[in-house]
């Protein structure tokens, strides 16, 4: 593509590819020297024009090395020039892009808005974010929230060319302070919540809101829909800059306008719901527990609906939603009516929230499997033992990546602070028989490793899933165990 395509400038010449790495740079390259908190591009800028660079993009006041002959582009923000510039190398991007924002819940609602789009019949969907790239049964993995600028839109260039229609995004708030999604087509746009986080970045809540805030304002497309949680504090704000910008919204929640709960009745194996769509009332039930997760499922069916679906075919989908893999991920087929939960948890206040999240969901006993990772935190062991006991009828505990600690160690340390639980140290073992001794109504949740798909044991990672053993074994429950 040729430089002229991508800038104002007059002088032309072609560009083969773009990066803000020195070290990824090659002939034809157009080099973005991006300041940052710890490296500033411009130091870069001789690195990148000996590799091959034949245009670079950097702050006013940027000098080149004498002589040379490549042009220098000097921004007033370098980054938002970059997302600029590959929006317009890439072209290609699906034609449906929601992206989601919020301190929590980013996750499950852009996997609850593409599994929606496919019990609908769009099954050209995809998902991005945490967890990777997901679409049509593949999921590669990734390891940002939101990927860097030029990975980005390289992503959604390559989901496009396959035939991806229709995308919905985890937006971070450093991704959105770094203009990172600047130049993406976001035409639905959604808010979950905010709470205190990533004030070692942000330092203010008024700055961590303002970085959420740019979706709505600067990044969601003029006359595109928001999706916004009326439970939230911040929702008025939003609504106000979503005027501004010229942008419909629907709002969702117990205090929801489009989309309101009415009612939540907390079950085993989900939750029953009542609510009003778009006028019209529903009561089906949610496969999944927690309140948090049906307010990641209401907002999710509000950017499905933001693209003009019909609700009353879209809502009653609901039900057959399925949870994020590894976060209290239900692993179903109980033959006496328990319920089994595989969930990431692996500190205190994880193991916390998930086990006062279970509770209510807990007809019978609670039961919680867990063990403490190798060559980590010490100090927490006890805390997790105690909170474990604290809120659980029974408390298993196992290895979980003893790494190269001694595993009996790890084990001894959590059972200080675990007065009665019991101790099973292979982890299938106390997989197997936690799930033996459930009966009707009772709840068993497997902590710690979620959607892990190995046990690090010295420096050898073992195939082991949490939730392959389950299934596995709920198939053929075994009780070589008294029960409890």
């Amino acid at each position: 593509m040729q430089l002229s395509q991508l800038t104002n400038t007059p002088r032309d010449m072609e560009i083969t590819g773009i990066t803000a790495d020195s070290r990824q740079v090659k002939k034809g390259y157009l080099f973005a020297a991006i300041p940052g908190s710890k490296l500033d591009g411009s130091k870069f800028v001789e690195d990148a024009i000996m590799h091959g660079a034949v245009a670079i993009v950097a702050p006013k006041g940027t000098k080149l090395p004498e002589g040379s002959d490549v042009v220098l582009l000097e921004e007033e923000n370098p980054r938002k020039e970059l997302s600029r510039i590959a929006s317009c190398f890439y072209k290609l991007q699906p034609d449906v892009i929601a992206a989601v924002t919020g301190t929590s819940g980013k996750t499950s609602t852009v996997s609850f808005t593409q599994q929606l789009w496919n019990l609908f019949g769009i099954t050209n969907s995809a998902s991005l974010g945490t967890l990777g790239v997901v679409t049509n049964g593949i999921t590669r993995s990734g390891s940002l929230t939101t990927p860097d600028t030029v990975s980005l839109h390289a992503e959604l260039a390559d989901l496009a060319a396959v035939g991806v229609t229709h995308l919905a995004m985890e937006a971070s708030s450093h991704g959105l302070d770094q203009y990172r999604l600047d130049g993406v087509r976001v035409t639905v746009a959604g808010y979950t919540n905010l709470s205190r986080d990533h004030l070692d970045y942000h330092e203010t809540m008024e700055k961590y809101f303002a970085s959420k805030a740019r979706l709505f304002s600067d990044v969601l497309e003029r006359q595109g829909t928001a999706v916004l949680n009326a439970d939230d504090e911040y929702c008025e704000k939003l609504q106000e800059i979503c005027k501004k910008a010229g942008h419909k919204y629907l709002t969702y929640g117990e205090k929801g306008k489009d989309i309101r709960l009415v009612k939540r009745t907390p079950k085993p194996l989900g939750q029953d719901i009542t609510l009003e769509v778009m006028g019209n009332k529903y009561d089906l039930t949610l496969p999944l527990v927690g309140h948090f997760q049906v307010m990641n499922a209401l907002c999710a069916l509000g950017l499905v609906l933001a693209g003009d679906g019909d609700s009353q075919i879209i809502t009653p989908l609901l039900a057959k939603l399925e949870g994020v893999p590894g976060r209290l991920q239900l692993v179903q087929g109980h033959p006496k009516g328990a319920a089994v939960y595989v969930d990431y948890a692996h500190k205190p206040a994880a193991v916390e929230a998930v086990l006062n999240t279970l509770r209510p969901h807990t007809e019978g006993r609670l039961i919680t499997i867990l063990g403490c990772g190798g060559n980590r935190d010490k100090g927490k062991r006890p805390i997790m033992g105690r909170i474990a006991t604290g809120l659980s009828d029974l408390v298993i505990v196992t290895d979980d990546n003893p790494r190269y600690e001694d595993a009996a160690s790890i084990r001894a340390d959590i059972l200080e602070g675990a007065a009665g639980a019991e101790e099973i140290a292979d982890r299938r073992e106390a997989i197997e028989w936690g799930i033996s001794q459930l009966k009707k109504g009772d709840v068993l949740v497997i902590a710690g490793k979620g959607h892990e798909q190995g046990q690090i044991i010295g420096d050898v990672v073992e195939p082991f899933d949490d939730v392959e053993i389950a299934k596995k074994t709920i198939k053929h429950i075994k009780t070589d165990r008294k029960a409890v």
